[in-house]
């Protein structure tokens, strides 16, 4: 005779699947929301890194991209998305000061989804 299906045996399961969103696709979506938040807050002037490490200020935004002044006259395009971290104002000065050489006391970007 055949036994039915008991779900009692299905509990570990269902447990896995709650872990599973609480330790990888709910902090998932906080850090998405968090770069959302942050690049709709970002204004001309912000100084900014991008995701390759490129350091610059916003010059100037647009609808999906930001022109990021890297020097001088030396604009780049980038699209939003790649802006990881928004710095504190000043702390590009503090680069032409120390010779290019960053601050030690700068907080690493988030981590992203393909890292």
């Amino acid at each position: 005779m055949a036994e039915g299906m008991n779900f009692a045996n299905l509990w570990p399961i269902g447990l896995m699947f709650v872990l599973f969103y609480f330790l990888l696709i709910r902090p998932q979506q906080k850090r998405q929301a968090q770069q959302r938040q942050m690049l709709e807050a970002l204004r001309e002037g912000d100084e900014v890194v991008t995701a390759s490490g490129i350091f610059g200020k916003v010059a100037k935004i647009h609808e999906t991209a930001v022109t990021i002044e890297i020097a001088s006259d030396v604009n780049i395009v980038v699209q939003k998305a790649v802006v990881t971290t928004v710095l504190p104002r000043g702390t590009l000065d503090s680069f032409n000061e120390n010779g290019g050489v960053p601050p030690t006391d700068l907080l690493p970007p988030p981590p992203s989804c393909c890292a």
